[in-house]
């Protein structure tokens, strides 16, 4: 089997900023800077996988009390007032005819959450364990890794609309409460936990290129 090239191998390195490939001395003690956006260049970040398995670990630990506290207490027309977990919200959500909105919220909130907890845990181990199985496709899922951090913060900015509608048209009271915090907490986490983890280790070592 034909080996492919690598970039290290060809004295090259890839700017993990803006994607610029350029040459560069890959063992000196000078530092070197990528002509475009003047970030350090690194063939290999120091350190990158411990990080992302830290702040993996901080981000799971936050999770659980983002979903186990109430997000926000809601009063509507001088009723009861009750406190709304992030499932919560979305079963009154459902039950009120909001049918798209829980849906939004369940996804953003519920199930793209734990998609990346599995998805980077899963880089994570295959990079140390089977790195040469199946490049293109983890590399594919960690780009999609960090596009979807973008839309991380969904949920947050959905209850900060809510809040400010409900009290602005005098419909009720929303505040928020200790659940929200914690989830935008653990929502940060693992967008740090993704910029840690070094993409270019999925091509480290020998093996195929097989998808």
């Amino acid at each position: 089997m034909t080996v492919r090239p690598r970039a290290q191998h060809l004295g090259m390195v890839g700017c993990r900023v803006c994607g610029l490939v350029v040459s560069a001395p890959l063992q000196s003690d000078q530092r070197s800077f990528c002509p475009r956006c003047r970030s350090e260049l690194q063939p290999r970040l120091a350190g990158g996988s411990a990080r992302a398995w830290a702040f993996w670990l901080a981000a799971l630990i936050f999770y659980v009390p983002a979903n186990l506290l109430p997000v926000m207490d809601i009063r509507v027309l001088g009723g009861a007032q009750h406190a709304a977990t992030i499932l919560g919200g979305v079963v009154d959500l459902w039950r009120d005819g909001s049918h798209g909105v829980a849906l939004v919220v369940f996804v953003a909130s519920v199930l793209i959450p734990t998609v990346k907890y599995l998805a980077l845990v899963f880089l994570l181990l295959t990079v140390r364990h089977a790195n040469g199985w199946a490049r293109r496709a983890r590399a594919r899922l960690y780009r999609w890794l960090e596009a979807v951090g973008y839309w991380s913060m969904l949920d947050v900015v959905v209850v900060g609309l809510l809040v400010s509608l409900v009290q602005f048209q005098a419909l009720g009271e929303i505040q928020p409460r200790a659940g929200i915090l914690f989830f935008g907490m653990s929502v940060v986490l693992t967008m740090l936990a993704t910029q840690s983890f070094d993409a270019r280790l999925i091509w480290d070592g020998e093996g195929d290129d097989t998808v």
